[in-house]
């Protein structure tokens, strides 16, 4: 289902023309309103120790259950993406971010609740404080660190992540 699919009301003035304009936008004929659906914004954090080893932790909860990923999540409203990328980072593994810098960017599709969402998963490289203490908490199941040479991508359940790890490992 696209996630335009389920807006069957305008919501200015709560119109039943509330119609597909185009892939990304619904129009009220009624009011002249436009919506446009624009990706959400989502954060990547890939983290090496002083041994080169990559942080990964394994996916709680779904989509991709029980798969490995990267730590990381959807930016708050009013939040900048290195904020949100280091509060992801401490929510998951609680470990302080000292340092994120932007990588890249790759276009994802997001499973949630029935709707694929459009995300921007932004990849950023990350410095920590203490590479020892690390805990996996809320979305994390466990955490580890993986040689890059025993990091398999078919090990990570999200489209995205595989993609920006097949380049970041390319580009190490």
């Amino acid at each position: 289902m696209h996630v335009l699919d389920i807006f069957r009301f305008c919501p200015v003035c709560g119109s039943d023309r509330f119609t597909e304009h185009n892939e990304k936008s619904k129009h009220c004929d009624a009011c002249g309103f436009t919506y446009y659906l624009n990706p959400s914004s989502a954060t990547v954090a890939l983290i090496t120790n002083p041994q080169g080893e990559l942080l990964v932790v394994r996916r709680k909860k779904n989509p991709a259950k029980d798969t490995l990923d990267l730590p990381g999540g959807f930016c708050d409203i009013g939040e900048t993406a290195e904020e949100g990328v280091c509060r992801e980072v401490m929510e998951e593994t609680g470990l302080k971010v000292t340092r994120a810098d932007y990588l890249f960017t790759v276009p994802n599709r997001y499973l949630y609740s029935g709707m694929t969402i459009p995300t921007m998963d932004q990849f950023f490289r990350c410095e920590v404080e203490d590479t020892s203490h690390v805990h996996a908490m809320d979305d994390a199941k466990d955490a580890q660190w993986l040689k890059p040479e025993d990091i398999r991508l078919e090990d990570f359940g999200l489209t995205s992540v595989r993609q920006g790890l097949a380049r970041f490992l390319q580009e190490k």
